[in-house]
């Protein structure tokens, strides 16, 4: 049994975008791709070289690919500042009105388009085509049982340098001890050695290993479904996917 996990850390307006690409080979998930385009065409591309036509994958966007409100804020999101803000981890609002709505919708019909169905409730472990919205922030702080957010986003380039570490060590040696278990990074020549000490460069790394969090956290929906994950909304109102917080247990 075979199935792909696609990150897409989407840029929300023009910026580009990270991408990455997990297969489950033998029991265990295995690192494949891990790159960044600007361009939805290329993106889109990207998808389409990844994942066959037949091939059942599950997509999970860091973005808002369905709004149905006009204004405000959208059920998932009003929800991740309830159960996440105390962790500095409530999502940005989304509503049609906002500069980004048109590209993010968009991109999330272009993977319907390509048979990728929402999936705010799963069998798990059923091999099938799928797509999900998550947020890497709550996830991190969930699937490392952190107190807060890691701030590689915002801040000054060395404080931001250091919590990228972090998260580079927390996916190096956490990942693999985890259901499904993540082979070991350090086995692959795709994933950053070294975390960068320049601005533009630190971005690329920040983009990559955040479209990671999105397709582990994809590979962790399809493993365990709402056994071991929240779901925050749903197909009608949008929804956001994350991980449980599982203190004192084996993820």
């Amino acid at each position: 049994m075979t199935m792909k996990f696609i990150g897409i850390d989407l840029g929300w307006k023009s910026q580009p975008s990270g991408l990455c690409c997990l297969e489950w080979i033998d029991g265990q998930l295995q690192l494949l791709d891990l790159d960044r385009k600007e361009a939805i065409a290329d993106i889109l591309t990207w998808i389409d070289q990844s994942v066959q036509p037949d091939e059942p994958a599950i997509i999970a966007v860091d973005a808002p690919t369905l709004i149905p409100n006009s204004t405000g804020s959208r059920l998932p999101d009003k929800l991740s500042h309830k159960y996440f803000g105390k962790y500095h981890a409530g999502c940005y609002p989304a509503n049609q009105k906002l500069p980004f709505a048109e590209r993010t919708i968009n991109f999330g019909l272009e993977l319907e388009s390509r048979g990728f169905a929402h999936a705010p409730t799963i069998e798990p472990q059923k091999l099938s085509r799928y797509q999900i919205e998550v947020f890497p922030h709550p996830a991190i702080v969930n699937l490392f049982n952190l107190e807060r957010i890691l701030k590689y986003k915002k801040g000054r380039l060395t404080e931001r340098r250091l919590e990228l570490i972090k998260l580079q060590n927390y996916l190096l040696d956490i990942l693999p001890s985890f259901s499904p278990p993540l082979r070991p990074l350090r086995l692959c020549g795709l994933f950053p050695s070294e975390i960068p000490t320049t601005s533009a460069a630190l971005k690329v790394v920040e983009d990559q290993l955040d479209s990671l969090i999105c397709a582990y956290v994809s590979a962790y929906w399809w493993y365990w479904g709402e056994q071991r994950n929240l779901v925050l909304g749903d197909r009608t109102t949008g929804y956001i996917i994350i991980p449980q917080r599982m203190l004192g247990t084996s993820n």
